[in-house]
């Protein structure tokens, strides 16, 4: 065991999609681009990113429910060796974490399916029905997923110098500069390359294991 922890991104990473939001968009005929150049530029908070997100599928039904959101989700393409990447690092005694500022329906499915021990995600805020109310849950900033690490490896007893991290664009770099050995897993932007420590191009998870065990 090199890694006494290993913290994944999701979006991705774990899941081929570049984004579980961008996902439900895409199926709801929206996009999301004006609300990420304001976030980018930092005139919107991540709370806000979210609600114009949410007020985008509600623009199309009013109605929707959360389990139309499941649906959707539920349909995004696993990368391919995720479950025996993870199992091998748990079988040679590392802790396994998801940290995701995408949706907690698809992370805690993927945590489920993976044996994941840790997942945190941001989620969406429902009524007594099931129907979105138009506000999001916010648990992991988007431009400081370093802290949602360490409050994950307090929780775990783990120190930053026995973690590795596998994140594939720039909000993952905040957790790269947590960990002692970051993987940049089919990095979409030159910043990402640049801060990892490795960077692997592969449609196979189970390539990142020669890094890791």
């Amino acid at each position: 065991m090199k890694f006494k922890f290993v913290a994944f991104d999701l979006d991705g990473v774990l899941v081929s999609e570049r984004s579980s939001w961008e996902w439900v968009h895409h199926h709801m005929g929206v996009d999301n681009e004006e609300g990420y150049r304001l976030f980018m530029d930092g005139k919107i908070d991540d709370h806000e990113f979210m609600r114009r997100d949410v007020e985008q599928w509600r623009s199309i039904d009013p109605d929707i429910k959360i389990q139309r959101i499941e649906e959707i989700l539920m349909s995004a393409r696993l990368t391919p060796g995720i479950v025996e990447t993870i199992r091998i690092l748990k079988d040679r005694g590392s802790i396994i974490g998801i940290i995701s500022g995408g949706i907690d329906i698809l992370a805690d499915h993927v945590g489920k399916l993976c044996d994941v021990n840790h997942v945190i995600a941001n989620g969406l805020a429902v009524d007594e029905d099931g129907k979105l109310t138009g506000d999001g849950i916010s648990r992991v900033l988007l431009m400081d997923k370093g802290s949602a690490l360490k409050d994950m490896l307090d929780t775990a007893g783990i120190e930053p110098k026995d973690c590795a991290v596998i994140g594939n664009s720039c909000i993952d770099i905040s957790m790269f500069e947590v960990g002692a050995f970051s993987i940049a897993f089919n990095p979409i932007d030159e910043e990402t390359i640049r801060s990892g420590d490795v960077v692997i191009h592969s449609d196979d998870m189970r390539d990142i294991l020669p890094y890791l065990i």
